[in-house]
């Protein structure tokens, strides 16, 4: 089944990706299964953060996948993919305005140097390999007057306050995720490179966090586990988890 082929749209919810959670414990909901949400009331980010968006003016989902010839060991492609797939969406949906688009490691999508969007993916494993992920991706459509700490933007603020269709940016943004998928199965050099494009600060000198220590750091790609590469200024490369690095505040 496709991605989106089925759509569950629910008039609220606590959380997509909980929901989908107990979908497939109960029924074992079918590959490219999407919960649609008009409102989320409990939204999670990474490292348990909330993420929140204004009923009916923003995207909260959350996607099924199974895919059953992923590598435990590759399963940071499922990152890559869904940012990718993201960052198409909104540079369609944003056009000229949209050439500042990137993705910021490991899977936010910024426009400019504000977060459009973000994706938190919780995977199950079977021994070596993905048994099934739930892909959850906030995105912010319509929202305005977002709090300034915030650091967000959404389409409507990038595009000068013009309003846009959200379910023709949500079906928009499965179909790119059908693309990105495929490419993620059959063509993962491709996926990798288009990752390594879009990752935002690659070749500058950013401000980041290692092992809680202010340092500067040049991003220069991520290795095969998601962990980000990045050069000090004495040119070594070495690579990190969230769990030691991460950007500091922009």
């Amino acid at each position: 089944m496709a991605i989106g082929e089925r759509i569950i749209a629910v008039r609220s919810v606590d959380s997509t990706n909980k929901m989908a959670a107990e979908l497939l414990a109960a029924q074992g909901s079918a590959h490219g299964t999407v919960i649609l949400a008009h409102e989320q009331t409990a939204g999670r980010g990474r490292r348990g953060r909330r993420w929140a968006s204004a009923p009916g003016l923003d995207i909260a989902l959350s996607v099924v996948l199974k895919p059953a010839a992923l590598a435990a060991a590759d399963q940071f492609g499922l990152a890559k993919l869904t940012a990718l797939a993201v960052a198409d969406t909104v540079r369609e949906a944003l056009g000229t305005a949209g050439d500042g688009v990137a993705v910021k490691w490991p899977n936010d999508v910024l426009v400019g140097r504000r977060k459009v969007a973000g994706i938190l993916i919780e995977c199950e494993l079977a021994g070596d390999r993905v048994r099934h992920a739930i892909v959850g991706i906030g995105l912010n459509v319509n929202s305005v007057d977002l709090p300034e700490e915030l650091l967000a933007t959404s389409l409507r603020t990038a595009a000068g306050g013009r309003m846009h269709d959200r379910d023709a940016v949500v079906h928009r943004l499965l179909a790119a995720m059908e693309r990105r998928y495929a490419q993620c199965l059959h063509v993962p050099a491709g996926l990798d490179a288009d990752y390594t494009a879009a990752l935002w600060a690659r070749g500058r000198w950013a401000p980041m966090w290692l092992d809680g220590a202010a340092v500067d750091r040049r991003p220069v790609d991520v290795d095969p586990h998601g962990r980000l590469l990045v050069e000090d200024p004495e040119g070594r490369v070495a690579a990190y988890g969230l769990d030691r690095l991460r950007f500091a505040a922009r």
